[in-house]
C-alpha cells in the first residue's frame, strides 16, 4: 500500500500541474482576447473623430445599432446558425465517412480521393453560381454551397489521420484478429477524433463567412441579407454591428468546439515546446 501511495503521488502532482497550466493559458488567451478588443475600440474611436460617420462611425453609434438588431432582428440570426448547423453537421459525417473509405478502400478510394481534390480546386464563387441554376429553394441553395465547400476539408483531413496511425498499432490490433468494427471502434475513430475537432474549429469561422455570402447572393432572410439591406441603404454602422456580431458568434462557437475537444479528449496528455 506504501508503494502505491508513493506511485501514486507524483501521477496526481503532474495531474494538478497539467491542470493549472491549462487553466494559466486560458487565462493568458482570455487577457489578451479583451486587450485587443479594447484597442480596437480605442482605435475606432480615435478614427471617428478624423473622418465621416459613413466610413467610421463611433463605437458608440455601433454599439446602439448592434442592440437594435438583437432585438428587431434576432430571428434572422438564428436562421443563419440553423443553416450553418446543419450544413457542418452533414459535412462533418459525410466527409469523415469519404475519408475513412479514402483511406480504407484499395480500390474505390484512389477515385474518391480525385473527387475530393477536384472539388477543392472549385471556387466558391462557381459553386454559388452553380447553386442558382440548379436548385429553386434558397435553403437548397445555401445547404448545397456550404455542403461542397466544407466536405473536402473533413474528407481529405480524416484520410491523413488514417495515414498517420503507426504502423505498429495497426500490427497489434491485427495481432488479436479483430472484426473490421472493433478495429474502427478501437483503433480508427479514437485517432481520428483529434482531427475531427482540428477541422471543425479550422473552418467555423470560413462557415461563418461562406454562410452570410450565400446569404447574400441566394436568400432574402439570414444575416447576409441584413447586411445587404444595410449596405444598399448606406446605414454602416448596421454594417458594422453586423460584423461586429458575427465576430461574437465565431468566437462562442470556437469556445464550444474547444469544450467539447477538452471534454472528449481529457485522457489525452498535451505536450507542451519549451
Amino acid at each position: 500500500m506504501k508503494t502505491d501511495s508513493k506511485l501514486a503521488a507524483p501521477a496526481a502532482l503532474a495531474a494538478k500541474r497539467a491542470i493549472g497550466g491549462k487553466s494559466v493559458e486560458s487565462k493568458r488567451e482570455i487577457t489578451a482576447l479583451i486587450v485587443v478588443v479594447i484597442g480596437l475600440i480605442i482605435l475606432m474611436e480615435i478614427s471617428s473623430r478624423f473622418v465621416p460617420d459613413y466610413i467610421m462611425p463611433a463605437p458608440e453609434a455601433i454599439g446602439k445599432a448592434l442592440l437594435d438588431l438583437m432585438s428587431a432582428d434576432l430571428g434572422h440570426v438564428l436562421i443563419t446558425l440553423g443553416r450553418l448547423a446543419l450544413a457542418v453537421l452533414f459535412s462533418l459525417c459525410t466527409g469523415v465517412a469519404i475519408g475513412l473509405m479514402m483511406g480504407t478502400l484499395p480500390k474505390a478510394g484512389p477515385y474518391l480521393k480525385a473527387l475530393v481534390i477536384i472539388d477543392t480546386g472549385i471556387p466558391a464563387l462557381s459553386w454559388m453560381l452553380v447553386a442558382v441554376f440548379w436548385f429553386k429553394d434558397p435553403e437548397a441553395r445555401i445547404f448545397f454551397i456550404l455542403t461542397v465547400i466544407l466536405l473536402p476539408f473533413y474528407a481529405l483531413n480524416v484520410y491523413e489521420g488514417l495515414r498517420a496511425i503507426p504502423r505498429d498499432w495497426v500490427d497489434m490490433m491485427e495481432s488479436f484478429r479483430p472484426s473490421c468494427w472493433k478495429m474502427l471502434r478501437y483503433l480508427i475513430i479514437p485517432h481520428i477524433v483529434p482531427y475531427i475537432f482540428l477541422t471543425t474549429k479550422s473552418v467555423i469561422g470560413y462557415a461563418i463567412r461562406m454562410v452570410v455570402f450565400a446569404e447574400l447572393v441566394a436568400s432574402a432572410v439570414g444575416i447576409g441579407s441584413r447586411m445587404s439591406l444595410a449596405q444598399s441603404t448606406f446605414l454602416i454602422d448596421q454594417v458594422m454591428a453586423w460584423t461586429f456580431l458575427l465576430i461574437m458568434l465565431n468566437l462562442v462557437l470556437q469556445w464550444l468546439a474547444g469544450f467539447a475537444e477538452r471534454h472528449l479528449l481529457k485522457w489525452r496528455n498535451e505536450a507542451k515546446v519549451r
